[in-house]
């Protein structure tokens, strides 16, 4: 598994499902643009700044919206993850 440094997250990347009315899956074609979301798996211990840490208010789970093309991808064990700054993490979606 990925043990981000510093002020890094690892996210688990987000498929988008398009349904019909009557619940069948569609499968979308590579045009259509990948949503911004993705669900946290790992958070870096945080940020340094004038020798104290500022933690990451993120917790592992949580569900959140980033910047577009921000990032690195990364791929393990056949899973999609992204490897991004906390600050390019815009918001976490609350159920």
């Amino acid at each position: 598994m990925l043990k981000p440094l510093h002020d890094y997250v690892v996210l688990e990347k987000c498929k988008e499902e398009v349904k019909t009315e009557s619940g069948i899956i569609l499968t979308t074609g590579e045009a259509k643009e990948a949503p911004s979301m993705g669900v946290v798996v790992a958070v870096g211990p945080g940020k340094v700044e004038d020798g104290k840490t500022i933690k990451i208010d993120l917790k592992k789970g949580q569900k959140v919206i980033y910047k577009k093309y921000s990032g690195t991808e990364i791929t393990m064990d056949k899973k999609d993850y992204l490897l991004i700054s906390a600050e390019d993490i815009l918001a976490v979606v609350e159920k």
